[in-house]
C-alpha cells in the first residue's frame, strides 16, 4: 500500500450515528422557559452552527439537542437539528424534528421546506408537494421554492405516467436492446476515436484488460463511450448476473483473498484510487462491491461501466451486490437516471434499470482453512470455518430467516419496495439498543446487537459485513464484533470529510482493514444530473 492508505486489524474509534430523540425530549412540555435557559440555549446553538459549518454533523446534532432540552419553544433549534440529521441521511429523524418545529411555530416556512426536502429524500414527492405549497403561501416571492414546487409536481406526474406504462406492459429492455443491435440501429459512430472492443472468433465483442485500461483513460479525459459499447458492457455483465442466485456463495481457497468494498456512489476518481490499492481482479484476488455504486456522485455511469466491465471479464472474481440505490425510485431522485439519459439516452437507462434487478442481494464469503485465531464467542459455520454474510443494508424485520430463505428470494425484474426480505437486506441499519426499532431513515427498521447475535448463531455466520452508512473512519466494528460497516466513498458528496475503507478477507477468514483519503476530481458538484425538487440541492 502507498502513503494514501493505512491498514489495521482493530476497530477504529468511529463517530457513532446520532441516536433516536431521547425520551426526555419527546415528553417535554412546551411550558415557560427561563431567561437563563434561553441564553444558554442560544449560546449552544452558536456552537452547533459552527459544528454544522465544519461538516461535523454528529456534533451539531448533539449540541442542537442540548439547546432543545433547555428551550424547546424555539422552532429554529428543531429545524436546525433536522438539517444536521438530513446531512447524516437520518431522514426519518429529520422529519420528526421538522414536524416538531412546525408544531412550535405553524408559520415557520423553513420548517415546511426542511420537511419537504426530507420527503423527497425518502422518495415521497407527493407529500413534499404539500409542504412546498405551504412555503410558497408563506413566502410568495420565494422563486427558488416555487421552482422546486413546479419541478416536484412534474416529477409526481411523470411517476404516475410511468406506472401507467408499466401496467400496460413494455418489452424487456435486454430483449429490446438486442433487437435494436440486430436491426443495425446501434452501430459505433465512425468518428469515434477511443478504445476499441475486440471481437472473438464468432464475431461477437469480448472484453479485455486492454480495453478497460483504455476506457478508464477515455473517461478521465471527460469522454463517453459510444452507446453500442455501453450496451455491450452492460449486457456482458448481465449475462453473468442472471445466472447467479440471490445469495452468491464465494469460497476462498488457499492463497485467494477477497476485498469487500462499500458504497462508492459515483465517485469515479476515488474508485480509481481504491482500485489502485485493492488491485484489480486476478486468479488469486476477488473484488466484492457491496452496492450503491451509483447516485449522488456525478460520475456514476463511469463507475458502473468500469465495475460491469470487470464483471464481464472476470465473472468468478468480480462480484457486485445490489444496494438500495440500484433501484428506479432512488435513481430518479438522486441523479443516476438523469446522468444515464444525458450520456447514453433513455434506452440505456432502461437497460441499466433492468440489469440492476439481476444483481445478487448478498454474498456468503466462506473460508476454506481452519481458523488459527478464535475466541470463546467466535461463531463458526457447521464445518467449523469462518464465514461472512456480506449485504448492503442489514438484517430482517422478523426472526428465523435462513440463508436458504435469502437464496430463494425472487429478485429479477423486481424493485425492493419498502417492506419484505429484499427491502430489509438493502435498507436496514444496526442500532446500539437491543431489539428492533424505527429506522432513522424513514424506511426499513434498525436492529440491535441481540438480533445480530441470534441471527448469526442460527445461520453459523462469523460476522455480517454491511455498508449503507457513512463512518468517519471508513469502517466500524459494531455489535460486539458481529457486524462491521464498511464505506468506500471518502469525503462523501464533497463535504462529510470521512475516510474510505475496504476489508480484505483471506482463506482462513482473517480480516484486515484498509483506509484511504479522498482524491481530487474535476470541478463538478455531486448530484449534477438530479431531477425534480432536489435538483437545486447538493445533499
Amino acid at each position: 500500500m502507498d502513503d494514501s492508505s493505512s491498514t489495521s486489524s482493530s476497530a477504529p474509534v468511529s463517530t457513532v450515528p446520532s441516536p433516536l430523540p431521547s425520551p426526555e425530549i419527546q415528553t417535554l412540555s412546551l411550558g415557560d422557559v427561563t431567561d437563563e435557559d434561553r441564553a444558554k440555549a442560544a449560546k449552544i446553538k452558536t456552537e452547533a452552527n459552527q459544528a454544522f459549518a465544519s461538516h461535523n454533523f454528529v456534533e451539531a446534532v448533539r449540541l442542537y439537542t442540548q439547546a432543545i432540552e433547555l428551550n424547546p419553544l424555539d422552532a429554529t433549534y428543531w429545524c436546525n437539528r433536522a438539517a444536521a440529521r438530513t446531512k447524516l441521511e437520518e431522514y426519518g429523524f429529520a422529519l420528526l424534528d421538522a414536524s416538531k418545529a412546525i408544531e412550535v411555530d405553524p408559520k415557520y416556512a423553513k420548517a415546511f421546506y426542511r420537511r419537504a426536502t426530507c420527503y423527497l429524500q425518502i422518495v415521497k414527492p407527493q407529500l413534499a408537494v404539500a409542504d412546498f405549497k405551504k412555503v410558497v403561501a408563506l413566502e410568495p416571492r420565494n422563486t427558488v421554492v416555487q421552482s422546486q414546487l413546479t419541478a416536484t409536481q412534474k416529477l409526481v406526474r411523470r411517476i404516475e405516467f410511468e406506472k401507467a406504462i408499466e401496467v400496460e406492459g413494455e418489452k424487456d429492455p435486454v430483449e429490446r436492446c438486442h433487437e435494436i443491435i440486430a436491426e443495425g440501429g446501434c452501430e459505433v459512430e465512425k468518428a469515434y476515436a477511443g478504445p476499441q472492443l475486440s471481437t472473438g472468433d464468432d464475431g461477437k465483442y469480448v472484453m479485455t484488460e486492454e480495453f478497460i485500461k483504455g476506457m478508464i483513460e477515455w473517461f478521465k479525459a471527460g469522454k463517453n463511450l459510444p452507446r453500442r459499447y455501453a450496451w455491450e458492457v452492460i449486457l456482458g455483465a448481465y449475462s453473468h448476473f442472471v445466472k447467479e442466485e440471490s445469495l452468491v456463495d464465494l469460497e476462498l481457497q488457499e492463497g485467494v483473498t477477497c476485498d469487500v468494498i462499500g458504497d462508492v456512489h459515483g465517485q469515479f476518481y476515488d474508485l480509481l484510487n481504491l482500485y489502485s490499492l485493492t488491485g484489480t481482479p486476478t486468479e488469486n484476488h476477488c473484488l466484492l462491491m457491496n452496492g450503491d455504486l451509483v447516485d449522488r456522485g456525478s460520475w456514476s455511469v463511469e463507475v458502473i461501466l468500469t465495475a460491469f466491465a470487470y464483471k464481464w471479464l472476470y465473472p468468478t472474481r468480480m462480484f457486485i451486490n445490489r444496494g438500495n440505490h440500484e433501484a428506479k425510485d432512488m435513481n430518479r431522485t438522486y441523479g443516476f437516471e438523469g446522468e444515464a439519459k444525458h450520456k447514453h439516452g433513455e434506452q440505456t437507462y432502461k437497460l441499466f434499470a433492468h440489469v440492476f434487478t439481476t444483481l445478487p442481494l448478498a454474498t456468503l464469503v466462506s473460508a476454506t482453512k481452519a481458523p488459527t485465531k478464535t475466541s470463546t464467542t467466535t461463531i463458526l459455520s457447521p464445518k467449523g470455518l469462518k464465514r461472512y454474510f456480506v449485504v448492503h443494508g442489514g438484517l430482517f424485520s422478523k426472526d428465523g430467516v435462513t440463508l436458504d430463505d435469502v437464496r430463494k428470494i425472487p429478485r429479477i425484474g423486481r424493485q425492493p419496495g419498502q417492506d419484505g426480505l429484499m427491502s430489509d437486506l438493502l435498507w436496514t441499519d444496526p442500532q446500539t439498543l437491543p431489539g428492533r426499532g424505527p429506522s432513522k431513515r424513514g424506511v426499513g427498521i434498525a436492529f440491535g446487537p441481540d438480533i445480530t447475535k441470534k441471527w448469526c448463531s442460527l445461520n453459523g455466520i462469523t460476522c455480517i459485513i454491511r455498508s449503507h452508512e457513512v463512518r468517519q473512519d471508513g469502517y466500524a466494528v459494531e455489535h460486539d464484533g458481529l457486524c462491521t460497516t464498511v464505506f468506500s466513498a471518502p469525503n462523501y458528496v464533497d463535504q462529510v470529510g470521512n475516510k474510505g475503507a475496504f476489508i480484505r478477507i483471506d482463506a482462513e477468514g482473517e480480516q484486515k482493514y484498509f483506509q484511504f483519503e479522498a482524491t481530487p476530481h474535476p470541478p463538478m458538484k455531486p448530484m449534477a444530473y438530479a431531477q425534480g425538487g432536489l435538483a437545486s440541492l447538493m445533499m
